[in-house]
């Protein structure tokens, strides 16, 4: 296949995942507002477009990595707008069902086939080429991709109907709320009862209680530094607030995921929103320690 490929928008995913592709042989065309992102990204080998309209003019396949659903309607109306060829658009961020439709719907229109691909990690799991893809949509397209895919992420799937690989990104990230503010709760009580910390997160990572979450996260809250960030708790929020709106749609009670949706506010209302969503270990230490000792 054509190894040129071009990518919207150059954050902390999308740019780790420009990095990869540039390393693995593919020709990367980018573009992003923001330009000290572009610079840096040109720097690592990328090819900085003028904007989305352009991408679409010289790259068959095209991946969007963006922070808002109006940013993704936005550049959808760019690409739909710029007489490009028929493309293959792949939107990677976490939306709603319906803003991945409007998506959908906007590109369809003007002869392009969008795929619904989530990822499933973090940022730093995207340094690491340690992400899932969960792609749904035209399965031609998605076979069309598989090379693609293979050269940023560990795994991908077809996932079938376009809007299912959000579904499973929602499943996902329900457990990832819950798995990060457990981490937090099991550090703390680790803490409290005079364990070395370090040696926590050596022995519980790998048994029967660990998780990813856990092995990622639990470092950070023995360092106490949660900066640079792999999930801002800020851009969580967002996430938190399309699963409930996702479960509430499907009828489905989640009681242990609700729990944790306080945590996330007080870590906001603590300042903490750009740091890692590992901070919530300081909003449990400042609000579950008691004068047992």
């Amino acid at each position: 296949m054509d190894k040129t490929v071009g990518i919207v928008g150059l954050g902390i995913m999308g740019g780790a995942i420009a990095r990869n592709l540039v390393e693995r042989g593919w020709r990367v065309i980018g573009f992003d507002i923001d330009s000290a992102r572009c610079a840096e990204l040109a720097q690592a080998g990328v090819t900085i477009a003028d904007d989305a309209g352009r991408v679409a003019g010289s790259a068959s396949i095209i991946m969007t990595s963006l922070p808002s659903p109006a940013a993704v309607e936005d550049v959808a109306r760019r690409i739909a707008s710029s007489a490009a060829p028929p493309r293959i658009v792949i939107e990677l961020s976490t939306f709603t069902i319906a803003d991945k439709l409007r998506f959908e719907a906007i590109l369809k229109q003007a002869g392009h086939i969008a795929l619904d691909c989530p990822l499933s990690g973090t940022g730093a799991q995207a340094k690491n080429r340690d992400l899932v893809v969960y792609a749904s949509g035209d399965s031609a397209a998605i076979a069309r991709c598989a090379a693609l895919f293979a050269d940023f992420a560990r795994q991908s799937a077809d996932l079938g109907a376009y809007g299912n690989g959000s579904r499973m990104k929602f499943i996902a990230n329900h457990l990832v709320a819950i798995h990060n503010v457990a981490t937090a709760e099991a550090m703390l009580l680790a803490q409290c009862a005079g364990l070395d910390p370090n040696m926590v997160v050596d022995m519980v990572g790998p048994g029967a209680g660990g998780s990813r979450m856990f092995q990622m996260r639990a470092p950070m809250m023995v360092e106490g530094v949660y900066d640079p960030a792999t999930m801002k708790v800020s851009m969580w929020q967002k996430d938190m607030a399309i699963i409930a709106e996702f479960a509430a749609d499907v009828g489905c009670a989640t009681p242990l995921f609700t729990l944790t949706q306080p945590v996330y506010a007080e870590a906001m209302a603590m300042g903490l929103g750009e740091q890692d969503t590992a901070s919530v270990f300081e909003v449990l230490k400042k609000t579950l320690v008691t004068d047992a000792r």
